[in-house]
């Protein structure tokens, strides 16, 4: 698909041209709303993250984004951890700034999709059966554009949000924020001043409970370790017996680890959230198993069974280069998440897991997360999704995976996973994330801007 180049006029003292990169060979589409134009355009900007400081950078998105903040007479700053790495941060003032202020915060990049596994480009931001269709969609260009439809409204409108927001769209979250919110809080804290807590992606999404409709309200995350298991040997000729073959010494190592049962351990968090579930469904939940429950939600039981323990997935093997040549090193890459607050003793049993022949090197390693279901704005959220969605259900749970959170703790700051969408009760939303063919309703994006308007109105 060829590529063209389009300006965005912008307005306001801080206004400047920005120019983005839109694909063509598909329809316009310039009935859609705002919010789907913005998730399309983002989407066909290729952010893709390899991790390890190999990207296509997220510079054009980033400046696709701050033409539409400085469009609607907003100051951007910008920040660049390497070249095309920028984030961006804007504060807009509000109605009333003796409150703290609320973080709104979203990432730029994506993770690789193969086009040949996908049924569309996964960069052509399609429209079709009702859905957008591409890289991002749902992780989280969707939510960044949401952000700026919300604030659009908002100050088009002349009216201001309650209380000041710092609105940031950090790169490199695939990565860990490396090369984006980590440098960013550490050099910058002063972009956050007076921020208390914030809301970002992987959470506000419906779910089915036997029928009824429930949200969940993302309130912790596990910790991350990204790990190599490196195995060392003897290098030899393919032909003959060799005892010390780095290869096999890694198989057994990645085979004892990948295959480990991890035992169940329930937070504070997935304990409320257990307990909901099963009261919803009728249930009684001392005569279920925790699997049993989490595996009664559906689709989101991807998230929520691997909140029940430490997961430990093998992701990637690199070793040898020729079919007769017996290497002397084998590596393994390994994606660890922990539970928050049990990552020493986890990291012990990997070692005696692994053995002491196998190298363990850690590569990035971040925080666990984990706060309350309460507070002004917990009520703040479960007010705005059931003013549009009256009687549904609002649960806590905590995220398998992790968000930039994790950095703006390191100031203090409460993370929350507020990217509010209804979806129907079909759609495998959780297999989106870093999946083939990744989608969102068109009408769940309407929704999710309408919801976090009135939030952002209100709290």
């Amino acid at each position: 698909m060829r590529s063209r180049r389009i300006t965005i006029a912008t307005s306001g003292r801080s206004a400047r041209a920005g120019t983005v990169r839109v694909m063509t060979g598909t329809p316009p589409n310039d009935d859609l709303d705002l919010t789907t134009r913005i998730a399309r355009d983002l989407i066909r900007l290729d952010t893709s993250n390899y991790g390890e400081g190999r990207s296509n950078g997220e510079t054009e998105a980033a400046e696709y984004l701050a033409a539409h903040l400085e469009r609607l007479g907003l100051t951007v700053r910008r920040f660049d951890a390497a070249p095309g790495r920028t984030s961006i941060v804007t504060r807009v003032p509000g109605a009333n700034s003796s409150k703290p202020a609320l973080v709104v915060h979203g990432h730029t990049d994506v993770v690789p999709a193969i086009a040949d596994d996908w049924s569309v480009d996964p960069f052509g931001g399609v429209i079709k059966d009702g859905m957008l269709w591409g890289r991002g969609a749902v992780d989280m260009k969707n939510m960044d554009a949401m952000i700026v439809t919300a604030l659009d409204r908002i100050l088009s409108s002349g009216r201001q949000p309650e209380r000041d927001l710092v609105v940031a769209f950090f790169a490199d979250e695939e990565n860990g924020g490396v090369f984006g919110s980590h440098p960013v809080v550490m050099q910058h804290p002063e972009f956050f001043d007076g921020a208390t807590e914030a809301i970002s992606e992987v959470g506000g999404y419906s779910i089915d409970l036997d029928g009824k409709r429930a949200y969940l309200v993302q309130t912790g995350e596990k910790a991350l370790i990204w790990m190599k298991l490196v195995a060392r040997g003897t290098a030899g000729h393919g032909s003959q017996i060799n005892h010390e073959n780095a290869v096999t010494r890694l198989a057994r190592a990645v085979a004892a680890l990948g295959s480990r049962e991890w035992p169940v351990h329930l937070t504070q968090t997935t304990r409320v959230l257990l307990d909901r579930v099963a009261a919803i469904l009728g249930k009684d939940p001392q005569q279920m198993s925790p699997d049993d429950i989490a595996i009664a939600t559906g689709t989101a039981s991807r998230f929520i069974t691997a909140t029940l323990r430490t997961t430990a997935n093998p992701t990637g093997l690199t070793a040898g280069y020729k079919h007769n040549v017996i290497p002397d090193r084998a590596e393994a890459m390994v994606d660890v998440r922990v539970l928050p607050g049990h990552e020493d003793e986890v990291m012990a049993e990997i070692r005696e897991i692994v053995g002491d022949d196998i190298e363990i090197v850690v590569s990035h390693q971040d925080i666990g997360l984990e706060t309350t279901f309460d507070g002004e704005l917990v009520d703040a959220m479960i007010g705005s999704l059931q003013r549009h969605d009256p009687g549904a259900e609002v649960l806590p749970y905590l995220l398998s995976g992790g968000t930039d959170n994790k950095a703006l703790s390191l100031l203090g700051i409460r993370g929350f996973g507020f990217a509010p969408l209804q979806l129907p009760a079909a759609l495998d939303f959780p297999g989106m994330f870093h999946g083939v063919d990744e989608r969102v309703p068109i009408d769940a994006l309407g929704f999710g801007s309408d919801v976090l308007t009135d939030l952002l109105l209100r709290y």
